[in-house]
């Protein structure tokens, strides 16, 4: 079953599973975006889970790759100055360092090339601004010989339980982590900073 046909048929229940337990980090998350009016490209927008917690005078891009998940966030983003766009977030329809911030909440342990997707996320962003990120990793070396046995199954449904973070980032080398903080079930969801050095 592939991503876009699983998460169709996920669409009308993911809020019931997913927003009362990732609230408080998506708000904490999204703290960190600056002041300044700036550019932010919402990455896996799913339902639009985000809009509460998103800065009224910043300009937005949601992208995911399901209809039925962009139909259900855009009531949400009435308020805000908000573009959706259908794609796939490791072929991203945008230009590069077109943006000055990117959000990547539980996106990367979704898609099967995590490396492709915060790949794209560094080309499009300009040099010095950031990626915020929400997901789910294992740590280096870290066995979870459980969560890597249910991952072939888990990753046709919805997603996956074996990405180890720090391998991804090392595939992208003009990224560098200014922060990295458990934020819960005892640090297997991480809330991550990059930052894209300037030249």
């Amino acid at each position: 079953m592939s991503l876009r046909h699983s998460y169709r048929l996920i669409a009308p229940v993911y809020d019931s599973f997913v927003d009362r337990a990732t609230r408080h980090l998506r708000r904490d998350s999204l703290a960190h975006l600056p002041e300044q009016p700036a550019r932010v490209l919402l990455a896996g927008l799913g339902t639009g889970l985000d809009a509460p917690w998103l800065p009224l005078q910043h300009q937005y891009v949601g992208l995911d790759l399901t209809p039925a998940m962009l139909a259900r966030a855009l009531p949400r983003f009435q308020h805000l100055h908000f573009t959706p766009l259908l794609g796939d977030v490791r072929q991203l329809p945008l230009a590069s360092a077109s943006f000055d911030h990117v959000v990547l909440h539980l996106i990367l342990a979704v898609v099967n090339q995590p490396e492709a997707c915060l790949t794209e996320a560094a080309r499009v962003l300009k040099p010095g601004g950031s990626i915020l990120i929400l997901d789910k990793f294992l740590r280096p070396g870290q066995r979870a010989p459980l969560r890597r046995l249910l991952t072939p199954l888990s990753s046709r449904v919805a997603t996956r339980m074996d990405v180890v973070f720090e391998e991804v980032l090392n595939r992208t080398p003009d990224l560098h982590l200014e922060l990295d903080q458990p934020a819960l079930a005892g640090g297997w969801f991480r809330r991550i900073r990059l930052r894209k050095y300037q030249p």
